[in-house]
């Protein structure tokens, strides 16, 4: 007498991780001195996944540093939430480091100490934080400045220090905001390679504000394009060329015009 038949097995389905950053309908409106109102952001969505290094590309207006401002805690949304790890922004938070364009280094400080500013306000021994900023400045390229000044270093120094601060709280996430724009060619390029090593060997997660399409295709996974007035996601880009990426390439080409056209303006840069 034959067996009877088993059921099927159920199917295996994969387990797709919780985002680490989770953007719902998001909308900033603010007023004028004039008490005119005027919509930046208007019904923004995106999920970012763990490791991802993923870039706002927009010409100025768009909302983009607004955005991040919001991530980062600094600004509320007037609709809509943001969710980091599952817990929604209420204020800044060890967890976001940021580094702004114009450095924001404390000038009373040597490089050392800026570093180690985040640990100290958390309450890490001055050991330790010593430690730790040292080898958060050998992790940037800087082994040997950390009891200079800033007004002693270079914009690219000075900008690679802000890097080891926002790392320093070892943050889940990290917000730049134009990190690179103030920098000659040679040294933003340099600075560029930098923090892709840097992604590579922490595996944070990186989110980063360009007005660039070049730099938005070297460095980026994923190219989130926004169109101004009001802000809003104009395209949503994968990257998937090989590092490191050569300007000249066919794919980068490629991509280029595709950003360029989803920006309306081939003459970005």
């Amino acid at each position: 007498m034959s067996a009877a038949p088993q059921p099927a097995a159920p199917a295996l389905r994969a387990v797709v991780p919780a985002p680490l950053l989770e953007i719902e309908r998001v909308a900033h409106v603010y007023r004028s001195a004039l008490g005119e109102e005027t919509t930046a952001l208007d019904g923004v969505s995106l999920a970012i996944p763990r490791g991802a290094f993923v870039c706002l590309l927009g010409p100025s207006g768009c909302g983009k540093t607004t955005l991040l401002n919001m991530i980062a805690g600094f600004v509320t949304p007037s609709s809509g939430r943001i969710l980091v790890g599952g817990e929604p922004v209420q204020g800044p938070s060890p967890s976001r480091g940021v580094v702004f364009q114009d450095y924001s280094l404390f000038p009373w400080l040597t490089a050392g100490q800026n570093v180690a500013f985040g640990p100290r306000m958390a309450g890490l021994g001055a050991a330790k934080r010593r430690a730790s900023a040292q080898a958060l400045l050998e992790l940037v390229g800087l082994p040997n400045v950390a009891d200079r000044y800033p007004a002693e270093l270079s914009g690219g120094m000075k900008q690679r220090v802000a890097i080891a601060r926002a790392l320093a709280t070892d943050p889940q996430l990290l917000l730049m905001d134009e990190p690179f724009a103030a920098l000659d060619a040679m040294t933003r390029a340099a600075l560029q390679r930098q923090l892709l090593d840097i992604h590579a060997a922490r595996s944070k997660t990186v989110l980063f504000v360009t007005h660039n399409i070049a730099e938005a295709i070297t460095l980026a996974d994923r190219v989130i394009v926004m169109s101004p007035n009001p802000g809003r996601v104009a395209a949503d880009v994968a990257i998937d060329l090989p590092r490191p990426r050569a300007r000249t390439g066919a794919g980068f080409v490629a991509l280029y015009a595709r950003l360029a056209d989803a920006l309306g303006a081939e003459g970005t840069e």
